[in-house]
């Protein structure tokens, strides 16, 4: 009998393979939605992927007082993206919540009626962002109106490298319910390995279970495209932000360099038996960047022995 997603996260198996996208923007034309969504599903079905991620897009200006690179533009809401169309997709999907944009009798609604059954909720970018409810009322909500939901938490290995202490913020998390983790997209090995040892070495100190990681990797095509990934607060090393400048393909170093973090981190985790996976994230409209991430994908699939 096959094993589902569901199972194999509450069972804190490894070796997780899932593909991330962002839902269209907000106005766009209900025709060339489906457009979009018609394209993705055929893309995305060709994919030995466990599970496609559909992000819940904020604001995040709250955390950079720097000119955004790219422009907010807010985009259809990933379950409803996700209900009406990419129903024919038959793959599980992982819905985002950007819990703090919604009232709580909102999000009560949401949980107790939600579609989907795997969920990541995702707290405020900022201490300075005002929010209608933090992330331990959204975790306090999803316990009482849908216990069988399963939810997953962000790390950010960045994070860890100024305060030492995301791995304490994830078993406060696990505490609360969480079954995995998602991080924020990775260019520093260094900063991603710091976090596991930590997270490793805890959890055996304190006989603790730990829970899967999955890594998130994302194909660079541009030099603004760079700027961004600083823009968010993710550490692009600075000799591997000079050879990305310089170099005449972006695109092609930025998705070898995103290889060698999945090859370096997943041996680490199969040494000290660490519960992991990879998210291959596509939120780019080049063709070049889509294709990028499929061959990542593929890539990151063969590492891990999948056919």
């Amino acid at each position: 009998m096959t094993t589902t997603l569901r199972e194999r996260l509450l069972g804190a198996e490894s070796d997780f393979l899932f593909y991330g996208i962002t839902p269209p923007k907000l106005l766009t034309e209900e025709e060339r939605v489906r457009a979009i969504a018609g394209k993705q599903m055929e893309r995305i079905s060709r994919l030995n992927v466990d599970a496609l991620i559909l992000y819940d897009l904020q604001d995040e200006s709250s955390r950079n007082s720097q000119p955004r690179p790219f422009p907010f533009i807010q985009t259809l809401p990933p379950d409803v993206y996700s209900r009406n169309y990419l129903s024919q997709l038959d793959i599980p999907k992982i819905i985002y919540k950007s819990v703090g944009k919604y009232q709580p009798s909102e999000f009560a609604g949401w949980v107790a009626n939600a579609d989907n059954d795997i969920s990541v909720f995702v707290g405020s970018p900022s201490v300075k962002q005002q929010v209608n409810m933090s992330l331990r009322d959204a975790y306090r909500i999803k316990n009482e109106n849908n216990a069988d939901m399963i939810v997953g938490g962000v790390v950010i290995p960045e994070r860890h490298s100024l305060k030492g202490d995301e791995h304490l913020r994830l078993f406060s998390k696990i505490d609360s319910g969480c079954r995995f983790f998602v991080s924020q997209c990775v260019y520093s090995v260094n900063h991603s390995l710091d976090f596991l040892s930590d997270y490793y070495f805890a959890a055996k100190e304190q006989n603790r279970r730990m829970v899967p990681v999955i890594f998130t990797l994302t194909p660079c095509g541009s030099i603004k495209s760079l700027e961004f990934l600083d823009w968010l607060g993710i550490d692009v090393p600075h000799w591997l932000s000079n050879e990305l400048k310089h170099t005449a393909d972006i695109l092609s170093m930025s998705v070898e360099s995103c290889l060698r973090t999945a090859n370096t981190i997943y041996a680490f985790c199969k040494d000290k038996s660490i519960p992991v996976g990879f998210n291959i994230e596509s939120v780019a409209v080049r063709k070049e960047e889509i294709e990028a991430s499929v061959e990542l994908v593929r890539s990151v699939a063969a590492m891990m022995g999948r056919k």
